[in-house]
């Protein structure tokens, strides 16, 4: 496996995927820090798969490595408190950088692209439960969906910089210069919606950064709907 990666690279790896469900693009949340010394192979990973349009992939940097002597520039207490929630919803007893959760329901080492890849194919493989749009117009995005499967799910939007480049010069990273893809500025929820009847939602999604629409089963479930506009 060493020798294939090492001969093919990780962009060969990722761009030659046959996930090609570009209408259902899949979720794929990366929990990393820039005090982790295991997490850049993962940041790359992420930063090959946020050049897809099949894959919408986010990276939300977390604050509980940060007293290893590095403040992470992008890390936040919500972005913590949503890795504790997955943890809670899988009845795991940690969490830990790099995670990656793909789908919302699959979770794993984000430094194994194997696996990564893997988990997408078979999350592209399902049809969408909800097709979501989104449509920007001026300083207002509309996020809507047909009806379809009854549940309870959360509407979210999420806003992200494209790519961000940090010199790190403390801590386990320290000397090291990484570019960051897809850094996580916000990620709210909207509302909840119980599926029965069409979704319209109208929000201030102000400034340039990326908008991301999410729909996922509350509790942290499956995301069953996401749309993007860069």
């Amino acid at each position: 496996m060493r020798l294939l990666l090492a001969a093919i690279g990780l962009a060969g790896l990722f761009h030659a995927s046959q996930v090609v469900a570009q209408d259902n693009p899949v979720v794929v949340e990366l929990y990393t820090s820039q005090g982790c010394s295991s997490c850049p192979p993962a940041d790359d990973i992420l930063r090959e798969l946020a050049k897809r349009d099949d894959v919408i992939a986010l990276a939300l940097h977390v604050d509980y490595w940060d007293y290893l002597g590095w403040v992470d520039v992008f890390g936040k207490p919500e972005h913590t408190a949503r890795q504790q929630a997955y943890a809670r919803a899988a009845q795991a007893t940690m969490i830990y950088t790099p995670q990656m959760i793909v789908g919302g329901i699959d979770h794993m080492v984000g430094s194994r692209p194997m696996q990564v890849m893997d988990s997408l194919q078979a999350h592209a493989n399902q049809p969408s439960v909800f097709d979501v749009n989104l449509v920007r117009s001026g300083d207002m995005v509309t996020i809507t969906a047909d009806p379809g499967a009854v549940g309870e799910y959360d509407v979210q939007l999420v806003r992200y910089l494209p790519l961000e480049t940090v010199d790190i010069r403390r801590g386990e990273n320290a000397g090291n210069e990484i570019d960051y893809a897809n850094v996580v500025t916000s990620w709210i929820v909207l509302a909840q919606w119980d599926g029965q009847m069409s979704l319209d939602i109208t929000v201030p999604a102000e400034g340039p950064d990326a908008v991301v629409a999410i729909i996922q089963q509350a509790g942290h479930g499956a995301i069953v709907g996401a749309a993007r506009l860069r």
